[in-house]
């Protein structure tokens, strides 16, 4: 059968976007088609819109659900039924499911294990999988692969930055005389994944102290400008939060020498781009979530208070309930295990690798 044209469906987090771009990059190599197109939320537009081998974003909007439901559908039923040889849903959501189906006979999606949520999708999907929990989303993502007989390829690839975007940040970078530095992201999408102020601030005057530019990024959102707000003025430390796009920030992270800070897209890119990372974590589950090492084709799966692997290290509290998988204690949105994670611990870490840096 050619597959010419393909839908893949994401509908979710910024980083479930960015962590199928392996997919579409084995997609496109193995299949030749002629088109792919995304299904994905429209809070997730900037960061698809760096994705390569696209032609069409096609978005679902929550909020446009709200003001008229069926009016959305109807438009993005009219723009993908039976307009694709095959299309693959990533993703257990009901809706997406449907999409997958209406876009092509030939259907593959991710399902829950659960049968009372799953049995119609058995019935009516060309092909499925069991959306694993304690799998690595970029293994999960992975898994169409399989109903097409292909070899998987268990790498991160993200997006490359385009010309425009290295240029900016590098005649950026000329102008402070910045030639090498480290990337520290304090943000994340949620209140409960953002290590304490007092604790930032204390890691951020620790990290000072290594004399090389320290580059505090984010985007515009309520969350970042907030943190942006309540940064020190330190040496060394350069406050970058809200003044670069998504392209420009890929750019960044391809000419740092690695990544300090929270689980979120931005690690993900550093990982995928095999940079030194140190990520601090709260109550994310690490077996789906853990950076992505492509040295070591593996993630972490157990919770420990530090752990190495290939280009990775992870901070966890040492406290018996880590990681729960909340959205903050007892559905708070405060975190009380990032409180106890030592800045001095997760400097001591950063400082012996940077000591072992060749600048050569």
């Amino acid at each position: 059968m050619d597959i010419n044209n393909i839908l893949v469906i994401i509908r979710k987090s910024n980083g479930d976007v960015l962590l199928s771009n392996s997919l579409i990059y084995q997609l496109k190599k193995k299949l030749k088609p002629r088109t792919i197109d995304l299904l994905i939320n429209d809070d997730t537009l900037a960061i698809a819109k760096t994705l390569p081998h696209i032609r069409k974003i096609i978005s679902f909007s929550y909020q446009k659900r709200k003001e008229n439901r069926w009016q959305q559908e109807k438009n993005i039923i009219q723009r993908i039924y039976r307009k694709y040889d095959l299309s693959i849903n990533l993703t257990t959501n009901d809706g997406s499911a449907l999409y997958a189906l209406l876009a092509s006979k030939n259907s593959i999606s991710a399902i829950e294990k659960n049968k009372d949520k799953s049995w119609w999708k058995k019935l009516l999907l060309q092909h499925y999988y069991y959306f694993d929990p304690n799998k690595h989303i970029l293994l999960n993502n992975l898994e169409p692969l399989n109903y097409l007989g292909f070899k998987k390829l268990t790498k991160q690839i993200v997006p490359r930055s385009n010309e425009e975007s290295i240029t900016i940040v590098l005649s950026r970078l000329a102008k402070l005389n910045i030639s090498k530095f480290i990337i520290f992201h304090p943000s994340a999408q949620e209140d409960y994944k953002i290590y304490p102020q007092f604790l930032r601030n204390e890691l951020l005057s620790l990290l000072s102290q290594l004399n090389i530019p320290i580059i505090v990024t984010g985007g515009n959102s309520n969350i970042d400008l907030n943190i942006s707000s309540f940064l020190p003025k330190l040496k060394n430390i350069y406050n970058w939060i809200g003044q670069t796009s998504i392209g420009e920030y890929i750019a960044l992270s391809e000419l740092s020498l690695g990544y300090i800070g929270m689980d979120t897209l931005n690690m993900h890119i550093a990982t995928g781009q095999n940079k030194r990372v140190f990520a601090i974590f709260g109550p994310t589950k690490l077996s789906m979530w853990s950076p992505w090492s492509n040295e070591l084709q593996l993630s972490a799966q157990e919770n420990k208070p530090i752990q190495n692997y290939g280009n990775v290290t992870i901070f966890q509290a040492d406290m018996p309930c880590v990681a729960c998988f909340q959205a903050g204690c007892k559905g708070s949105g405060r975190s009380e295990c990032l409180d106890n994670i030592s800045p001095k611990l997760v400097f001591k870490e950063i400082e012996d690798w940077f000591q072992n840096i060749s600048f050569e």
